[in-house]
């Protein structure tokens, strides 16, 4: 009874831990559900604005099929609220909520939870090795006071998710088979699968791990069992794609902008402090939008260099033990780095492949995220044989240091993420404030930005105008576009500015020079208004011939 008691204790210490260190570094103006100030503001960049709008569109609509399905944000450009990267498992829960309780965001209590779990799952993991108490909060501390977590949750919130790959290297380094093994797994890769697409292909490779050991294992088989669970788990992640509406998407799965290779982990970058560092000097590594958060500080580093050592000291057979783990971490690590091999930010094409299998890639074009798992593990087996070479209560002493030491090295970091997240007020106001555009809201249901596309010019301020008061828009930020459907809406909204032809209850806003002469050609200015407002070009048909009536 009394280990059950320190052990809960002990796990509520951790999740403290883990609240307290995302306190630290985001303040507590995020959690309050009806606030979206924060995200809305700007300040922390587009993405934010990208999950509010997914979000947004898709709890206002009814439930369809397959669930994820979110045909109100996008026009024919829409696909589902999985694309808008608004984590589809947070996304269900509360549009089921919604005739209870109305949630304006939940990216907060998000952010809060990514932290509160990652530390427990790493108290959890230390728990394999010791019961000694600060060894495990030292390292639940550094598991969370992490560059590759914090940087995400700084604004790629849905990809902070990494305790469910801490939840799959638990899985794969304790004992167990069966039926509830397979139970497991399948929750795990559902839940990856409906939390980011990049989170399942690793919990996948992680699961691959302890599929394998378990096959070639006789005691640890299960019979046919084990057959039958490289059906069930794969098909589970399958139909967390499906539910979140993965395949409504026909095209432009590699995306529209780098790919594989070009996003890769440079071999330097683990000890490029970059912005996160205080003490170590900063290096060149690779220049693209995923370099600079690799980065284990310098706490870490420490962690890795010391339990290094003490693994070559003492035994090794648990290297053997997991043979099938080290194997899969193996093969994340070279993908993350690629076959562009990236040293000191200097590109070498160290294995030449076919097209065909880059353009396959080209879907996981960052591949520099694949080290995360890496890492983690790498981390975990430092402190682990630490406790094995130094004994539990040493190691903690030298754990605790090395996260005093994490937390005086990441102050640069810290200090980013605070100007970034500053206080806001609740909302925000409208970026586009002249009274033209209520008094458009009043007259039309749709609005296009033309030319559309990702991120197409004046999308985030057309798109939040459009969800705030309640009109359809083209202007969208997705994670995948189709380019085939964003070719054929811009074709055919060119044709009818040029002839006039306009689409019933729509106005257009013109994002370039091409775009208004062709507004110019086909308008009538006896009936259509041609002007700028708040800096942008307007196209409003028949504004001039119609009364002001309300939407219906």
């Amino acid at each position: 009874m009394r280990s059950l008691t320190s052990e809960l204790v002990g796990a509520l210490a951790a999740a403290a831990l883990g609240v307290f260190i995302i306190h630290s570094a985001f303040g507590g103006f995020i959690l309050p559900p009806s606030d979206t100030g924060w995200m809305l503001s700007g300040r922390i960049g587009p993405d934010p604005v990208q999950y509010w709008l997914g979000w947004t569109a898709f709890a206002r609509d009814e439930w369809r099929w397959p669930p994820g399905a979110n045909p109100g944000w996008g026009m024919e450009l829409a696909s589902s609220v999985f694309y808008s990267d608004s984590i589809p498992l947070l996304a269900f829960l509360f549009k089921a909520l919604r005739p209870v309780i109305e949630v304006s965001q939940y990216w907060g209590l998000w952010i809060y939870a990514c932290g509160a779990l990652q530390a427990l799952l790493a108290w959890r993991l230390m728990g394999l090795a010791t019961r000694e108490p600060l060894a495990r909060l030292a390292v639940a501390g550094l598991f969370v006071m992490q560059p590759l977590l914090l940087a995400r949750l700084g604004g790629h919130f849905a990809l902070g998710g990494q305790f469910l790959l801490l939840a799959g290297l638990w899985l794969c380094v304790t004992p167990g088979r069966g039926a509830r093994r397979v139970a497991a797994w399948a929750a795990l890769m559902a839940a990856a699968a409906l939390v980011q697409a990049y989170l399942l292909p690793m919990v996948g490779a992680l699961w691959a791990a302890d599929w394998l050991a378990r096959a070639v294992d006789a005691q640890r088989r299960g019979g046919v069992l084990i057959g039958a669970e490289a059906l069930v788990v794969p098909c589970a992640g399958v139909l967390g794609l499906w539910a979140g509406g993965f395949f409504l998407l026909g095209g432009g799965f590699g995306g529209t902008w780098g790919g594989y290779g070009k996003m890769q982990l440079d071999l330097l970058a683990p000890f490029d402090a970059g912005y996160w560092g205080a003490i170590l000097p900063d290096i060149t590594t690779a220049d693209h939008l995923e370099a600079g958060n690799s980065y284990p500080g310098l706490g870490g580093l420490a962690v890795l260099a010391v339990g290094g050592g003490a693994w070559l000291l003492g035994p090794r057979g648990v290297l053997r033990r997991h043979w099938a783990l080290v194997l899969v971490l193996a093969g994340l690590l070279l993908f993350a780095v690629s076959h562009r091999v990236a040293i000191g930010g200097r590109e070498f094409e160290a294995i030449p492949l076919p097209d065909w299998i880059v353009g396959k890639a080209d879907a996981l074009r960052a591949s520099e995220r694949f080290f995360w798992p890496v890492l983690y593990a790498a981390l975990f087996g430092a402190a682990v044989a630490l406790v094995r070479g130094m004994g539990a209560r040493r190691a903690g002493f030298v754990l605790f240091a090395a996260l005093m030491l994490q937390a005086a090295d990441l102050r640069p970091g810290f200090a980013r993420l605070h100007h970034y997240f500053t206080p806001q007020p609740p909302t925000v106001p409208l970026r586009l404030s002249d009274p033209f555009w209520l008094e458009a809201a009043r007259r039309y249901a749709f609005v296009r930005v033309v030319p559309t596309g990702m991120q197409a010019p004046n999308w985030e301020e057309v798109a939040v105008f459009a969800a705030t008061l309640g009109l359809q828009t083209d202007a969208v930020y997705l994670a995948r576009l189709d380019p085939r459907a964003v070719e054929a809406v811009n074709d055919s909204v060119a044709r009818r500015l040029e002839r006039g032809d306009y689409e019933p209850r729509t106005f257009y806003v013109l994002g370039d020079q091409e775009a208004l002469a062709r507004a110019r050609a086909g308008m009538d200015p006896a009936r259509d208004l041609l002007e700028r407002f708040n800096d942008r070009w307007v196209l409003a048909p028949g504004w001039w011939v119609h009364a002001a009536e309300p939407r219906r």
